[in-house]
Formats: C-alpha cells, structure tokens, sequence
C-alpha cells in the first residue's frame, strides 16, 4: 500500500485554496474564522493568509474585531483583494449590446447598455466594454460572450449561413476583447447560452424567434460538433404547405411572416396568426421534433425563444402524433436566459482562476 504522504507544497496549494473559497461564501473573515471554517489550525491559517497577501489576493480590510476586556485577543479581518479582478460578461443582440462586470461574489458591479445598430456593431461593443473597464477600476480576468448568431468554436468568430437571419453581423469577439481582458475570450451562440440556463443534464433546447436554433444537452455537456454549428436546423426538410417536404425556414417566407428584406422571422404577426397557421406551424415544428428525437435522443425538449412558448399546444398536439415521444414543454425562464447561461459561467470562470492562482 503506497503510505506516500503529500508534499508540503501540496499542502500548502490545497489550504490557500480553501482559505479563498471561504473567503468567497463569505467575503470577509479573521485568521481564527477561517481555521473553524475550514477546519485546520489557527498557525496554518495564518501562514496561509500571509502568502496568500503576499500574492495580492487576499488583503487586510481594516476591520477589526471588538477583542479586549475577556473578549480574547483583537482579530483582523481579511477579505480578496480587488486585484483578483472582475469577470466581463457580454450579450450581443439585434437589440444591442450588455456589457456587465461581475466580482467574484456573482454582484453586478457595473453595466453598459448600447443600442443595435448592425452597421457598426463592433464600434459598439467596443464602447459598452470600455465602459465597464472605466467603471470598475479593477482588471478584467476574462469574459463571456454570447451572440445571435452561429459562431466558429475554434476561432470564436460569428459565420453566416445560407438564409440565416444574420441577425448581428460580421463579427469577432475575440479579437476586439483581447485589448480589455487580460485572460480567455469565451464566446458561444446564444441559444447554447439559454439552454445552458435551464441547467438540465439531457434535453434538447429549441429556440424559435426571429431566427431559428437548437442545442442539444448530454451528460450535462452541450454538443457543438466540429466547427460549433451543432443544432442550426433552419434548413431540415420538415412538413409545409399541403404536406410539401420544406426546409423550415422557408415556411416562414411561403406564410409572409418575415421581417421586409430578410429572412428574420415577425414574432409578433406569427403569434397574432388565424388557428389554421400556427398549427401549421405547430405541426412543421413537429417535424424538427422528430428529426432532433432521431438524431440526440433527448429525455426532453424545451421550447424558447419569443414565439415558440406561445404556440406550445400547437406544438404538443403535434408531437403527440409522432411515434417516438418525448416530453416536450414550454421553458419556465423568464428575462434573457442567454443572459443568464452567460453571467453564470463568466462566474465559475472567474472562481476557477482566483483559486487556481492561489
């Protein structure tokens, strides 16, 4: 039996990344707090303090504890330095651009709205992210960007395809970023963003707004495939018109339900459709139902996006028809769950590289 016991230098990695875990559940501790929080001794503690303030991650607030008079000796209080930096969390629509800076707390401690104008798209996100470096002071470890669009996973740059809404534009993150962020440039589209929200380990996400999109969740990992554009099912061949085989885009065009001069899709208009339209809708996307059933086999489908909720019984009926079912419902997020999929990985980033630096 190999009775090796860890190196000191171990050791010593393991208890500097405890001390700022707790630091970070509860922001502000003395030496002798975070000995009980973790359960080592008052010394060790203390040493660790002492590299950890050496680094410039963890520093003395200036606060102390009442201490004298049979209280027990004064004790300081120690938090994580503002040197640990923030994380940049980013949402790129038709409709503009949010920037947001997040502490390692998961507090917004700054935003920058701007916006959509496609001709100048980079220019804009250019002006939200300097906003929030101006604002918060700190350095920016990294950021999280998500896009309506398709995007390269190996470059990170967002590609247009045939008769894809192209709802951003030419566009690539990376690069405008890395002038602001000392760190990774993270960027994905939107609708793995959103499935992500729904925090599931084996469902496939449809997203049905002005453009059309999918992300298929296994084993709690999202498929992207070998170029990222796993789940872009505007061009399956699904049910039309008198039962015509369609791609699913162009059903949108034969019902005049596209925005003038592109192929974006009128959520509104589709939603105020006649019965006999959104169930034909209903039963088109029924047929990419099948298609995504066949190929992931899902335990379940979410449906999002800005009209796919609202034609949810259409869609039901539909797949009831179907001989493979699978559960299928209307998300239960509310707000931008691409927002949300995207502050909360810029923030388990921002926690893995504080402790992986200490």
């Amino acid at each position: 039996m190999d009775t090796a016991k860890p190196s000191q230098d171990l050791v010593r990695s393991l208890t500097d990344e405890h001390v700022l875990r707790a630091l970070t559940r509860h922001r502000r501790l003395t030496r002798a707090e975070l000995a009980v929080e973790i359960g080592i001794s008052k010394p060790t503690a203390g040493e660790s303090v002492r590299r950890l303030t050496e680094r410039g991650l963890v520093t003395d607030t200036g606060e102390r504890t009442p201490g004298g008079r049979g209280r027990g000796r004064v004790g300081s209080y120690y938090a994580l330095a503002p040197s640990v930096g923030v994380a940049l969390a980013v949402t790129i629509a038709p409709s503009g651009i949010v920037a947001e800076g997040l502490n390692v707390y998961g507090d917004g401690v700054a935003s920058v709205a701007r916006p959509g104008e496609p001709s100048r798209v980079g220019e804009t996100l250019i002006e939200a992210v300097a906003g929030v470096r101006d604002a918060v002071d700190q350095p920016i470890r990294l950021a999280v960007v998500s896009a309506a669009d398709p995007v390269d996973r190996v470059t990170g740059r967002l590609v247009q395809l045939p008769d894809s809404p192209f709802l951003v534009g030419a566009l690539d993150p990376v690069e405008i970023l890395s002038a602001y962020v000392d760190g990774p440039v993270v960027v994905d589209n939107d609708v793995n963003w959103a499935a992500a929200a729904e925090g599931q380990d084996d469902f496939a996400y449809l997203f049905l707004g002005e453009g059309l999109g999918a992300a298929v969740v296994d084993d709690g990992g999202i498929r992207r495939g070998s170029s990222g554009l796993t789940g872009e099912i505007a061009h399956l061949l699904t049910v039309g018109p008198q039962g015509r085989a369609i791609p699913f885009i162009e059903l949108f065009g034969e019902l005049g339900l596209r925005r003038p001069g592109t192929t974006a899709i009128d959520a509104e208009r589709l939603i105020a459709s006649p019965t006999a339209v959104r169930e034909m809708i209903g039963t088109a996307v029924g047929g990419v139902i099948a298609a995504v059933i066949a190929l992931a086999d899902p335990g379940e489908i979410v449906v999002g996006g800005s009209w796919g909720p609202s034609l949810i019984s259409e869609i039901v009926a539909a797949t009831a028809r179907m001989p493979r079912q699978v559960p299928v419902r209307a998300t239960t997020r509310t707000g931008s769950p691409a927002s949300a999929g995207v502050r909360a990985e810029a923030l388990r980033r921002l926690r893995a590289s504080l402790t992986a630096r200490g």
